[in-house]
C-alpha cells in the first residue's frame, strides 16, 4: 500500500485510489443522494457513479471522478456557475481572452477547512489537513458527549484509551476529547464512531465493518445509544446549503477512510483473530498468536 496519501494528504485522489469499494459506495451515496441525483450534479456523472456502485467496481478514472465531484461541491454556487460558463467558452475567443481563468474545482484542503468553518471548528489557516479533519471529528463527538449518560461517557472514554475514568463529568470528558489527549488506534476509533453515526443518520445504514477483536467493543458502542446521540446532534446541524449536504458528510467519511488507511499501513492483522498489532510485534496483543518471522 502506498503511503503518499499521508505525505500529501491534500491530494484526495491518492487516498481514493486505494480505498475499499464499500467505503467509496458511501461517498457515492452522499454525492448522488443515494442515486436520486442532485440539481447541481450532472446526470451523466450521477448515472456513472451509480453504475459503479451497482457493479461494485471503480476504475482509476471513476475514483478520480469521485474526488473531482466532492471538490466541485466545495465551491459555492456562484463560483461553480462561473466555472461552468468559463469552461464552455471557446478557446481564443474574445471572452476567453477577457475572463480570468479558474480551476475546474477547488483544492480538497479548501473543502475541509470550509466544512470546519461551517461547523465552527477552530483551526489555523496553516494547519495540516489531518489536524483539521481531526478537529471536525472531535467537535462532533464532543458536542454529543455532553448529552450522554455517565455509562455512555465511560464507554466512549474507554474506547478512546483514556485511562482516568474518574473524569466522567460531561464538561471534563468533553475537554479530554477536545484537547486531543487520545492517539494511535484511538484516533481511528474516534473517526469510526463519528462516520458511522453520520452514515446512519443520512443513509439509514452504518459503515460496512469487518468484525474482529480490535473493533468488537467499538461496534457495540456504535450500535447502541452513543451512535444515536451523535446522530441526534448531526440532524441539528445547519444543512441549509445544498453543497454542505454533500461536503460535510463526505469530509467526515474521508477522515475515517484516511485513519483506516493509516492503521492498515502502520499495523498488521493477526491471522488468528484479525486484531491489528504494531508491525514490530512478535505476538498478538489480543490472542497471543505468534507472528511468523518475528
Amino acid at each position: 500500500m502506498s503511503e503518499d496519501f499521508i505525505k500529501n494528504p491534500g491530494n484526495l485522489s491518492q487516498l481514493l485510489a486505494q480505498s475499499d469499494i464499500a467505503d467509496l459506495d458511501i461517498l457515492v451515496d452522499y454525492i448522488t443522494d443515494s442515486g436520486k441525483g442532485r440539481i447541481s450534479l450532472n446526470n451523466d456523472v450521477c448515472a456513472r457513479l451509480a453504475k459503479c456502485k451497482a457493479r461494485k467496481a471503480y476504475t482509476e478514472l471513476d475514483r478520480k471522478l469521485v474526488s473531482q465531484e466532492i471538490r466541485a461541491f466545495g465551491g459555492n454556487t456562484l463560483t461553480n456557475v462561473y466555472r461552468d460558463v468559463r469552461s464552455s467558452i471557446p478557446f481564443g475567443s474574445l471572452l476567453d481572452k477577457v475572463l480570468p481563468d479558474v480551476d475546474a474545482t477547488i483544492a480538497y484542503d479548501e473543502v475541509v477547512k470550509d466544512v470546519a468553518s461551517h461547523l465552527k471548528v477552530p483551526f489555523d489557516k496553516s494547519d495540516d489537513i489531518l489536524v483539521v479533519e481531526d478537529g471536525i471529528l472531535r467537535k462532533i463527538l464532543r458536542d454529543s458527549f455532553e448529552k450522554m449518560s455517565p455509562e455512555e461517557r465511560a464507554a466512549v472514554l474507554q474506547e478512546l484509551n483514556v485511562s482516568d475514568l474518574s473524569m466522567l463529568g460531561p464538561a471534563a470528558g468533553a475537554a479530554v476529547i477536545a484537547a486531543g489527549r487520545v492517539g494511535g488506534f484511538a484516533t481511528y476509533k474516534l473517526a469510526l464512531i463519528v462516520a458511522n453515526a453520520v452514515s446512519k443518520a443520512l443513509l439509514g445504514r452504518g459503515l460496512p465493518l469487518v468484525v474482529n477483536a480490535t473493533v468488537a467493543r467499538t461496534i457495540g458502542v456504535l450500535l447502541g445509544p452513543i451512535g444515536w446521540v451523535v446522530t441526534g446532534v448531526w440532524t441539528l446541524a445547519d444543512m441549509a446549503s445544498p453543497a454542505y449536504r454533500v461536503t460535510v458528510p463526505c469530509v467526515i467519511q474521508i477522515a475515517y477512510m484516511r485513519q483506516k488507511a493509516i492503521v492498515e499501513a502502520h499495523t498488521k492483522a493477526c491471522p488468528s483473530c484479525g486484531a491489528r498489532n504494531e508491525r514490530a510485534s512478535r505476538f498478538c496483543a489480543e490472542c497471543g498468536h505468534a507472528f511468523q518471522g518475528a
